[in-house]
């Protein structure tokens, strides 16, 4: 199975993280890809059908997946499953079944149960596997309080784009969706963020490659800070001119977080 294959469930389930990975170098693409694609898949699953059930037995097919690789058994001849076990240790098995089972809250229309529930919803589905890849292409763990910053902030970032949909499909996505509480939060998570950003700044391209999307997101998360009201509007984001340079820069300088 190739990592191919991978690239191109990324390039049609999110444009934005293809292209943050087409800026890594080569070798950082190779991992990246089948841990993104991986994602997309789990995150998908709870969306593909109505049966709380079947969605259910989506993500264990995946969590089975993982206990393979953790019990050192062959692959599935799968196009992400057989890549995705050919890049990850036992370790990072074990910690993307977190990633799993945080996703089966997308399954039902429950609320968060409180903020920490909150954050950790965002911080396994999204911060996990940024960090594993991570420290799969070489990073230090020194670096694991840094990435989780980052991580948080780009998992925030990302989720409030989503709130509409979220939304619009019945479910309550904040724990306190005042427009002030909003500001607070976006405010929080930029500042994580951004100091995350700094410092790990001064790693390799290869190290940093996984931390790229996250980057990316910061500036969504300075706009949501000063207008809240454009979360639940849907006017959140970057258009494709600034994305474009924004891409340029942070995959280049070793100064990525003042950009």
């Amino acid at each position: 199975m190739s990592v191919q294959a991978c690239a191109e469930i990324v390039q049609k389930g999110d444009e934005d993280r293809f292209r943050a990975t087409m800026a890594a170098p080569v070798a950082a693409r190779e991992v990246l890809f089948p841990i993104h694609a991986f994602c997309l898949e789990v995150a998908k699953a709870p969306w593909v059908t109505q049966e709380a059930m079947i969605a259910e037995m989506r993500l264990q097919f995946w969590r089975d997946v993982l206990q393979e690789k953790i019990d050192g058994k062959p692959p599935r001849a799968h196009e992400v499953a057989a890549p995705l076990a050919s890049v990850l240790d036992t370790t990072s098995a074990q910690a993307l079944d977190d990633t799993v089972t945080a996703r089966q809250w997308d399954i039902y229309r429950d609320p968060h149960e409180d903020d920490a529930a909150f954050r950790r919803y965002l911080h396994k589905s999204y911060a996990i596997p940024m960090h594993l890849a991570a420290r799969l292409l070489g990073a230090p763990e020194e670096c694991a309080k840094a990435l989780n910053a980052l991580g948080y902030a780009g998992a925030l970032a990302r989720y409030l784009m989503a709130i509409p949909g979220l939304q619009a499909a019945g479910r309550i996505p904040l724990v306190d969706g005042r427009p002030e509480a909003v500001a607070q939060l976006a405010r929080e998570a930029h500042e994580q963020g951004r100091w995350g950003a700094q410092q790990l700044g001064k790693l390799s391209k290869t190290n940093r490659a996984p931390m790229i999307d996250a980057v990316m997101h910061l500036p969504v998360l300075k706009q949501a800070a000063k207008t809240p009201e454009v979360v639940l509007d849907g006017g959140l984001g970057q258009g494709p001119a600034r994305k474009a340079l924004r891409l340029a820069l942070v995959s280049q300088s070793p100064s990525w977080a003042l950009f």
